[in-house]
């Protein structure tokens, strides 16, 4: 295994993998925090204060830190996610040591200027609005406050446009110093890196992280419904899943099998009866979204209005025959699929230092890839079958947006998926 972890005296941990094949190098900071960090009067600080690292540091400007990285041809971005944040950057390796001061510099010496803060607010506002505007993009929102209400979990990455046009510079301030400390946080990098190297540039420019409490989130608390906005579109776009498993779930991997073959391919069962044979819809996908303690598993489809009843009842339909008609051919298959997928990940560096990062903040060390690969090859047709009956008997959540008088009601499709708990 080529990965090499030190946690410094201060519990940052510092991690790298080494590709010797390769020229470059990945690398970057993830913290163990996002959204779901956030109180509903600051929903949206975690995204603002991604955006705003980038605007300036007591050394450099917005506009420094774009020209230093591109100088030298590389690239620097960010996320913002539920659980989690990442800072990244690709450079050529003899470029790493400037990567990791900007990136050093950006968290721990940003200025915030007003000026800019107000430029990026703005910023910010537009990618709201064109969210809102984007319905294939925006209904898996709905989809997820319609299963979290009322949580932090539930509510939307980017924030609401009320809650970011109330944030000042204290508050992204003190958003930073509460989360951005050290044991809440990892750098890791993929490619040509020597790890003693690594960890001593770590070492010598992470060394003004603030202490860091940000405390455990609420706990999830899945609930389900139905949520329905009615927009004259030519789609309808619905998400229609039930609670899923978390990550450390022993059944987490049997819920990505299952999605696979339900929806994971051409291959699968939703691309196969929905799209080939009836022609309902040119997207139609099954997906898997984790967290600590709890999941999604969703289908997310585009229809048009009359086919809208058709579709919703041949996706339930074929939920409904799961597990018992899994033949060991198709449960191969997806297997197949999904080990390929991990296997052909390795071959993007920063593919592997964003998941080395994840692992140990999810995990707290690195999941080697013999262990990733046999927990995939030992999903059964029992596990298939534990992961739908743990689904079933959660209650069906559905998010629609466009022309809505084809769904019908969620009665009825309720009953058709099983009922739900109880």
């Amino acid at each position: 295994m080529t990965v090499e972890i030190t946690s410094l005296d201060n519990g940052l941990r510092v991690a790298t993998d080494t590709m010797e094949s390769v020229e470059s190098v990945s690398l970057g900071a993830w913290v163990g925090v996002g959204a779901r960090h956030e109180s509903p009067e600051v929903n949206g600080v975690a995204h603002f204060l991604e955006h705003m690292v980038f605007k300036g540091t007591r050394r450099r400007s917005a506009r420094d830190i774009a020209e230093q990285i591109e100088a030298v041809g590389g690239q620097i971005n960010a996320y913002t996610g539920r659980e989690s944040t990442g800072f990244y950057a690709k450079v050529l390796a003899e470029h790493s040591e400037l990567a990791l001061d900007i990136l050093s510099d950006i968290l721990q010496h940003s200025v915030f200027d007003p000026g800019e803060l107000a430029r990026e607010r703005a910023v910010i506002l537009q990618e709201i609005g064109q969210a809102a505007d984007t319905p294939d993009d925006i209904v898996f929102d709905h989809f997820q406050e319609t299963a979290y209400p009322s949580q932090a979990l539930g509510r939307p990455v980017l924030g609401r446009s009320e809650t970011v046009s109330a944030m000042d510079r204290r508050c992204l301030m003190d958003y930073l110093a509460r989360h951005y400390g050290p044991e809440d946080m990892v750098v890791a990098a993929a490619g040509r890196i020597e790890h003693d190297f690594f960890r001593d540039t770590v070492a010598r420019v992470f060394d003004a992280l603030p202490p860091g409490a940000k405390g455990a989130p609420e706990a999830a608390a899945y609930r389900g419904g139905d949520h329905r906005e009615a927009r004259d579109l030519e789609q309808v776009h619905l998400v229609l899943g039930f609670e899923g498993l978390g990550y450390h779930d022993p059944d987490y991997y049997g819920s990505l099998v299952l999605s696979t073959l339900f929806g994971g391919g051409m291959s699968s069962r939703l691309f196969q009866e929905v799209r080939e044979e009836r022609g309902l819809a040119y997207a139609i996908y099954s997906f898997v979204s984790a967290y600590g303690d709890s999941g999604l598993f969703g289908v997310y489809a585009g229809t048009s209005e009359g086919d809208t009843s058709e579709l919703l009842s041949v996706v339930a339909d074929e939920f409904t025959k799961l597990p018992s008609d899994i033949g060991e051919d198709e449960l191969q298959r997806a297997r197949a699929q999904l080990r390929a997928s991990v296997l052909m990940s390795r071959e993007s560096s920063l593919s592997r230092c964003e998941h080395l990062a994840q692992q140990l903040l999810v995990y707290g060390r690195p999941l080697p890839l013999e262990e990733i690969v046999a927990r995939i090859e030992a999903v059964d047709r029992a596990g298939l079958a534990r992961v739908v009956a743990r689904m079933r008997g959660t209650e069906p959540c559905l998010a629609v947006i466009g022309p809505t008088a084809g769904v019908g009601s969620f009665e009825t499709l309720r009953h058709r998926l099983g009922d739900g708990p109880g």
